[in-house]
């Protein structure tokens, strides 16, 4: 399998490593949106969110939130956007989590916009329905 974050979690491919955990390792995106843009990723590759075992989504997210607060101390931010991809947008198949350095007025623009409303409560409460079935 050739997958980039898979080299550089072993080493392989060289990478500004940031948190290097037993299961899971960050460093700063080659193509960042902003200055001090981190990839996390578990050490070990699964493709999606979905496919992460249970027991790993504790350490990623919790290595997730530590780094979030330290991307906004260590970048002057006043927030950050933390954002997963599946499959669509994501450009390596490795389950990975984003975490953006945000300031007020910095333009960003892409990830949720255009926004649009419900055609009605009815519609809205079809998709729910749909989402809560879906769950079990």
């Amino acid at each position: 399998m050739d997958c980039a974050f898979c080299a550089i979690v072993k080493g392989d491919l060289p990478a500004a490593v940031v948190l290097d955990e037993p299961d899971v390792v960050a460093f700063l995106d080659a193509r960042p949106v902003f200055p001090g843009h981190v990839l996390l990723v578990p050490r070990t590759h699964y493709d999606t969110l979905a496919d992460l075992p249970v027991p790993l989504v504790e350490p990623l997210f919790e290595a997730v939130q530590r780094v979030s607060t330290a991307v906004l101390q260590a970048m002057g931010a006043q927030g950050t956007f933390v954002g997963v991809n599946n499959v669509v947008s994501q450009s390596v198949p490795h389950v990975h989590v984003h975490v953006v350095p945000r300031t007020k007025g910095d333009g960003l623009r892409g990830f949720f916009w255009p926004r649009h409303k419900y055609e009605s409560d009815e519609a809205m409460e079809v998709i729910a329905a749909s989402i809560r079935e879906a769950l079990g």
